[in-house]
C-alpha cells in the first residue's frame, strides 16, 4: 500500500493519534516537546503544555480529555480553557503518562511510566464516572490499550516485556475481570509492541517500535499482515477518515543520530494509508 505523511514537522516522540469523529480531524502529541497537534483541511493547530502530554479522548465537539504527566485535563479547543479533572501520579515527579484510549462505556484508560523508562515503575489506570482507579502496576512501558469491538476484551502491552495481554471486561460497566492472559509474546521475534487499535473485525493493529512496521493480528493472535513504513520508530496507529479506512501512524526520531536520520529522513512523521480494513469511531468519554 502507498504510504504518505502529513506535511508537518517531525515529532521527537510522536504518540496518541486520535481521529475525532465529530470534528473529522486528527489529533496527536509530541511527548518530549509537551505539544498537542491537530490537522484539518490542510491546516495545523498546536497546543503547548508545561509538562509531557501523551493521549486524549473526545468529550464533545469542543473538548478533549488530555493525559499529562500529572493529571487528566479537560481542554476546551475553542477557548483553550484547561480544567484538571483528577491528579495522575501528581506526587510522582519521576513519571509521566503514556498510551491511552477511551473505552465503550465512556471511561478513559491511561498508562504511566518512568521518565527514563525505569523498570516496573509504570501502571495502568481507568478514569470512570469522575474517579481514577489503578488497574495494573509494575509495568515498565505500558502500551497498546484498546478494546475488542464486541466489548469483551481490553488489550494492553508492556513494550519492555515484549508482550501483549488480553483481559475480560464486565459487559455492564467495562471494569476488567479475571486475570490478564498473554495474547502475543514477541520475545522470540525480538519485537517491541507499542500502540495498538482494533478494527471492526476484531483484528488488532500493533505499531512495533524499532521494526518500521505496523502488524495486524487476528482475534486468535496469529499474524495476518505487515505494513512497512519508512521510519523505524513507529509508535501508534489510529483509524480515521470519512469511511474509517485510513490508518494514521505516529512515529519518533528520538535517539537517532545524524547517520540514522540520513537513512530515514521521515522519522517522526505522521504517516497515513488507505486499507481494506475498516476501523470504528473512537468512543466518547463521559465526564
Amino acid at each position: 500500500m502507498i504510504k504518505d505523511y502529513l506535511p508537518v514537522d517531525s515529532c521527537d516522540l510522536g504518540e496518541g493519534p486520535l481521529w475525532h469523529p465529530k470534528l473529522e480531524s486528527l489529533f496527536w502529541f509530541d511527548i518530549n516537546t509537551f505539544k498537542m497537534f491537530n490537522w484539518k483541511d490542510g491546516k495545523l493547530k498546536v497546543w503547548s503544555f508545561s509538562e509531557p502530554v501523551s493521549a486524549a479522548g473526545w468529550v464533545d465537539e469542543d473538548s478533549l480529555i488530555v493525559a499529562s504527566a500529572s493529571s487528566l485535563i479537560r481542554l476546551s479547543l475553542a477557548s483553550d480553557n484547561r480544567t484538571v479533572l483528577v491528579d495522575l501520579e501528581a506526587d510522582m515527579p519521576h513519571t509521566r503518562s503514556n498510551d491511552g484510549r477511551a473505552d465503550p462505556w465512556g471511561g478513559f484508560w491511561v498508562g504511566t511510566m518512568g521518565l527514563n523508562a525505569e523498570k516496573e515503575v509504570g501502571s495502568i489506570y481507568r478514569f470512570y464516572k469522575g474517579k481514577l482507579k489503578q488497574l495494573h502496576q509494575n509495568l515498565t512501558i505500558p502500551n497498546s490499550i484498546c478494546f475488542s469491538p464486541d466489548k469483551k476484551f481490553v488489550y494492553f502491552a508492556d513494550t519492555r516485556q515484549e508482550k501483549i495481554w488480553r483481559q475480560d471486561l464486565n459487559p455492564d460497566n467495562g471494569w476488567p475481570m479475571n486475570q490478564p492472559t498473554v495474547f502475543i509474546d514477541f520475545k522470540a521475534q525480538g519485537l517491541h509492541p507499542d500502540g495498538s487499535v482494533c478494527d471492526s473485525e476484531g483484528f488488532l493493529w500493533n505499531a512495533q517500535y524499532g521494526a518500521s512496521r505496523v502488524s495486524r493480528y487476528s482475534p486468535e493472535g496469529w499474524l495476518d499482515r505487515v505494513e512497512s513504513l519508512p521510519a523505524s520508530q513507529v509508535t501508534c496507529p489510529a483509524f480515521g477518515g470519512e469511511s474509517f479506512n485510513t490508518i494514521f501512524v505516529t512515529s519518533a526520531c528520538q535517539g537517532l543520530n545524524d547517520s540514522d536520520l540520513k537513512a530515514e529522513p521521515l522519522a517522526g512523521k505522521v504517516f497515513h494509508f488507505e486499507s481494506d480494513a475498516v476501523g470504528l469511531a473512537e468512543y466518547q468519554v463521559e465526564l
